[in-house]
């Protein structure tokens, strides 16, 4: 058993961070002069560390957090080590990444340096993994600062990581950690001169705080996404995948769906499934009841439901559920920060609409994202392509997912996109990215690029005589007889032909004579 982290003073945890800063800083130095091969040998080590404590980390977090489910967090842990090792370990990501003979253009990759890390207490140990395998695939140094309530967990997934890393041939303190976090350390950490790059993941203010630190960062936005069903779906098949994908690690991944949106044609029958898959539908009394504990305070969700079973937040509500009730559900026809339901609620709890329509189902959908969660993501189960189609160029995401669970699907686990857990809302969200973020995010490119065309550039045709003595180009009330006067000076001075006196013929002279 472990001991849980307890906040620390601002003095020893800004402390250790700055030394963890410095040793990221001198490290890193050293690191990059590995090559690739040497630091994709390093990578792979410290992914197959982490892979074989997957089980032993996933279990620490949930004690640690009283989040999730160990089962469910160690496929996390897995997909954010092997997983993410095997999308990336194939992408050049140091030195020389691309040359173009025929355009003779050179793409020269290079680290941003030392990169801060900021993990949350929903995910915490396979965040602080996937995060330290993409920044040292990209020649950087990491330092992460866990969230206080999830630290000891994240820094002993940091330690699995950073021993594998020395084993392997990396320099110490190449991966860097606070290990009693506090606030005040975390916001001297994305504002230290050393850093060089922030990868935020966790609360709105971390993430507002890191885009103002005044230095590059990615940071990720909420989740709120709404999953559809279009009356053409596979409701049963449906059904299923959403409950499995809601459920997974008791909601927690931001991805997760949020609200279910029916078609009317299909909702009786959608009920009735949801019902036999372990969906328990609460009365308005019941409704009530649990949209005080959602939300106590308007618009503020409860985090003390966060990660949470059905049963558990039921029985926090004084409700009684029949025993492997898996989700808690309530109709719902209204959106905003007094409708607790249509709030990112991280924990197996859904809201029920219904649409008349399909452009009524894509307003609902709409509605919803623009409250929380746009940029982020959204899905969508039917059989018609066509409607799939219509449904994603509607919505304000990043990221539609079509007949999957929402919760991995987003992350990569269920599709094609790249695998991550760090989920980019683009200027949607407030964010730089909408992308999946890895590492081919967290270098910088120089170009070398030889010239291919040949330009010459056009004789000069027009002159502009030197202002005459008493005018200035600043002179705004211009005397037009004067400047006649000074003409014609010109003309007499010059012995100027007196039938040469339009106006271009008198400058073509008096510049021929001038540089002569």
């Amino acid at each position: 058993m472990f001991h849980i982290t307890q906040y620390s003073t601002s003095y020893s945890a800004i402390s250790e961070m700055m030394e963890a800063v410095q040793r990221a800083r001198s490290a890193q130095e050293k690191f990059i002069k590995f090559g690739p091969e040497k630091i994709d040998r390093i990578v792979k080590s410290i992914a197959e560390a982490a892979f074989a404590k997957a089980d032993y980390l996933a279990t620490i977090a949930v004690e640690e957090t009283s989040m999730g489910v160990i089962e469910h967090k160690k496929i996390k842990n897995e997909l954010g080590s092997m997983g993410v090792y095997e999308s990336i370990k194939d992408e050049k990501t140091i030195g020389v990444i691309k040359r173009d003979q025929k355009l003779k253009l050179t793409e020269v990759a290079y680290p941003f340096g030392v990169i801060a890390a900021i993990c949350p207490t929903t995910n915490p140990t396979s965040t602080a993994i996937f995060k330290t395998l993409i920044s040292l695939k990209a020649g950087n140094a990491i330092v992460v600062s866990p969230h206080p309530t999830a630290a000891y967990c994240t820094v002993e997934a940091l330690k699995i990581c950073s021993e594998a890393a020395i084993l392997a041939g990396a320099p110490e303190g190449l991966i860097g950690w606070i290990s009693k976090p506090s606030m005040e350390a975390t916001t001297s950490l994305i504002q230290h001169p050393t850093i060089d790059l922030i990868l935020a993941t966790g609360g709105s203010g971390l993430v507002k705080a890191a885009y103002s630190s005044g230095k590059p960062a990615y940071g990720v936005g909420p989740g709120n996404g709404p999953v559809y069903f279009e009356k053409s779906a596979n409701v049963r098949k449906a059904v299923q995948l959403v409950l499995d994908s809601k459920t997974f690690d008791n909601g927690t991944l931001c991805s997760t769906e949020q609200s279910i949106v029916v078609h009317k044609n299909i909702k009786e029958l959608a009920m009735r499934e949801l019902r036999n898959h372990g969906a328990y539908f609460l009365d308005q009394e019941e409704k009530q009841r649990l949209g005080n504990v959602i939300a106590p305070k308007e618009g503020q969700l409860n985090t003390k439901i966060v990660g949470r079973s059905a049963e558990w937040i039921a029985q926090m509500a004084n409700i009684n559920v029949p025993k492997g009730t898996r989700v808690l559900i309530a109709e719902e026809n209204k959106i905003g920060k007094s409708v607790p339901f249509s709030l990112e609620k991280l924990a197996p709890i859904f809201p029920l609409y219904t649409a008349e329509s399909e452009e009524e189902a894509h307003r609902i959908c709409g509605e919803l994202l623009n409250f929380i969660g746009r940029g982020h993501s959204c899905s969508i189960h039917t059989s018609d392509d066509e409607a799939a189609e219509r449904f994603g160029l509607a919505m304000p995401v990043s990221r539609v997912l079509v007949n999957t669970m929402a919760s991995i699907g987003a992350a990569g686990a269920t599709t094609a996109l790249m695998p991550s857990l760090t989920l980019g809302c683009g200027s949607y969200g407030g964010n730089i990215s909408s992308d999946n973020i890895t590492a081919r995010h967290l270098f910088n490119t120089k170009r070398i690029a030889f010239g291919i065309n040949e330009v010459t550039l056009p004789k000069q045709s027009h002159y502009r005589l030197k202002p005459a003595e008493g005018i200035s180009d600043k002179d705004t009330n211009i005397n037009i007889e004067e400047v006649v006067d000074q003409v014609m000076q010109e003309i007499n001075k010059n012995h100027l032909d007196s039938s040469l006196l339009t106006i271009s013929t008198v400058i073509e002279q008096i510049v021929k004579q001038s540089t002569s």
